[in-house]
């Protein structure tokens, strides 16, 4: 079975070539059908005016009944503990214990009226 695009607004988008499987949409939205596998298509517009690139991570978000993808933050590159260190100021003042963070941290939950 092919997947295929159908738009959810045919009076308002444009037409689609059932022959060779190509969208002319010119909205953001459409429906796709689930495959087998699992599997959906994205429209061509839509890669395209999102620019996405073939092997692009995508993460997926559930929201109740609905499924939201969203470009993947890029990775970060590496850097080396002394790039790290050279980023980072070095702490100015006395040691502060867990205890002491721990404390600080309540007392800021408790101010704002939080736990």
């Amino acid at each position: 079975m092919h997947c295929c695009v159908t738009p959810i607004l045919p009076e308002t988008w444009g037409p689609i070539d059932r022959f060779t499987g190509k969208t002319y949409l010119t909205n953001m939205n459409a429906r796709t059908r689930l495959s087998s596998k699992g599997q959906i298509v994205i429209p061509k517009d839509i890669r395209d005016a999102l620019q996405l690139e073939p092997g692009e991570f995508l993460d997926i978000v559930r929201e109740g009944r609905r499924i939201v993808l969203q470009a993947a933050e890029p990775a970060r590159g590496k850097i080396s503990y002394a790039e790290f260190r050279r980023r980072i100021p070095r702490h100015e003042g006395p040691a502060v214990t867990i205890e002491e963070m721990n404390s600080a941290v309540d007392a800021m939950f408790t101010a704002k009226g939080r736990e």
